[in-house]
């Protein structure tokens, strides 16, 4: 189909009618003739007196007409015309998954231990783990909130997941503060998962404490996200000795996590936290997340501007051969 971008621009065609008819009449007349003390002054008077405004000769009709068709081609251009192919309908698989990370103080804790033999702290063990994982998220959206004494936005939902895996490695402990607000980062999560498609809706939070700071709870946030049909899978993270000394409230993040449909996890050590992911990889089935309309436009402007060439050199040519 075709079609202009900004038709209005049509309206510029008449603009040399326009300045012709309010330009002071008398610029449009010859003026009188000087005196000039010339031989031949006779002859070039004569040739004066017989000069027209308006020539009706066939060599100045075309010559008008090529200024004409010149000025057309011009306005055409600027006008944007394109040829509209016809809809292109784009589906996208993939879901919604926002990663929630724990910053609080207790993540500097160095309980993991790297198959090099190297200990690390369990932020450390996170971005080690979490990196290869949001690597492979070819499709879906990914967004990072980051959360301690209170939650915050660190990456909106995006299909760069580069930027995001960027963002996570210049996380730093102690940036939202010491404490643990569980239900904030969900309520957050929430905040930003509710508007895209159902189904596609996914939350993984990573905490290694029990919710000691903030304004939500944590049962009240996960019930706002059953609502909005988001599924919650949390991770619990630290050593078995801080499980058997109760560092980390189980039972809080299954009831998280079985309200809303998702899974608790329990990551002792690397190499469980890698097995923790692999198996959220393989859990989540992909679902038709969104639908695209595309229109390809190809664009014909330079069509008027080649005529617009051609006209002026015309003109050009005329005003040489007289």
């Amino acid at each position: 189909m075709f079609t202009f971008q900004w038709p209005w621009l049509a309206s510029l065609l008449p603009l040399p009618l326009l300045v012709w008819y309010l330009w002071p009449i008398s610029r449009r007349l010859p003026r009188n003739l000087p005196q000039l003390r010339l031989p031949t002054v006779l002859q070039v008077q004569q040739a004066f007196a017989t000069l027209t405004v308006f020539d009706s000769s066939p060599k100045r009709r075309w010559r008008w007409g090529l200024l004409w068709l010149t000025w057309i081609g011009l306005v055409f251009a600027l006008m944007y015309p394109q040829w509209l192919d016809k809809q292109v309908q784009v589906k996208q698989t993939g879901y919604d998954l926002m990663l929630a990370v724990d910053l609080s103080g207790s993540m500097e804790t160095p309980d993991f231990a790297t198959p090099q033999g190297e200990t690390i702290n369990r932020l450390a063990a996170v971005k080690q783990v979490l990196g290869p994982f949001i690597q492979h998220r070819v499709g879906d959206r990914v967004g990072l909130i980051l959360f301690a004494n209170q939650a915050f936005l660190q990456s909106p939902l995006t299909l760069d997941t580069v930027a995001v895996q960027t963002l996570l490695q210049k996380a730093l402990l102690g940036m939202a503060g010491r404490e643990t607000a569980i239900g904030d980062a969900i309520g957050l999560a929430v905040k930003k998962l509710r508007e895209r498609p159902e189904s596609s809706r996914i939350l993984i939070l990573l905490t290694d404490g029990d919710n000691n700071a903030g304004s939500l709870p944590p049962v009240q946030a996960a019930q706002l996200a059953k609502q909005y049909q988001i599924r919650i899978y949390t991770i619990g993270v630290g050593s078995t000795d801080l499980m058997a000394r109760g560092g980390i409230n189980e039972a809080l993040l299954k009831q998280v996590a079985d309200l809303t449909g998702g899974q608790y996890y329990l990551a002792s050590d690397l190499t469980a936290l890698t097995q923790v992911y692999a198996h959220i990889d393989k859990t989540l089935q992909k679902t038709e997340a969104e639908s695209r309309v595309y229109l390809q436009r190809t664009p014909l402007y330079h069509w008027p501007l080649v005529v617009a060439m051609l006209a002026l050199l015309g003109w050009r040519w005329t005003r040489m051969t007289n």
